[in-house]
């Protein structure tokens, strides 16, 4: 199992969501999908409506803090795959592991992947 370099998970850790979240918004549109599309698949994973998000973005929330006080998705462990490199499913590190969920799920989106599929339903 290839494993992420030393140092990732506190990069991650101190990274901002305002900071990521206005390439996930890039992603998404520059493909045809919008944003309440992206704000749906980001309740899935982790609980935040639209407004929680807003309030996330303009407090300038750590990524650990914002997968500390999420409510993780009791199917979010079906995210599997490849993302920058890395199996998602085999990531130890749990914030590594939540982060690149997320980043999987916006990959999906952007691709063209239907709703349903992204938001898994056993």
């Amino acid at each position: 199992m290839k494993k992420p370099p030393p140092g990732t998970a506190e990069r991650i850790a101190k990274m901002t969501f305002a900071s990521v979240y206005p390439h996930y918004v890039a992603k998404v549109e520059k493909k045809g999908k919008t944003v309440k599309e992206l704000h749906e698949v980001i309740k899935w994973l982790t609980g935040y409506d639209t407004k929680k998000l807003k309030a996330i973005i303009k407090n300038e929330v750590t990524f650990e803090e914002f997968f500390k006080k999420a409510k993780l998705h009791p199917n979010a462990h079906l995210i599997t795959g490849v993302i920058c490199g890395y199996r998602v499913e085999e990531l130890e590190d749990p914030l590594i592991q939540q982060t690149r969920y997320l980043d999987k799920l916006v990959d999906e989106l952007a691709k063209g992947k239907k709703m349903e599929k992204i938001l898994r339903s056993e």
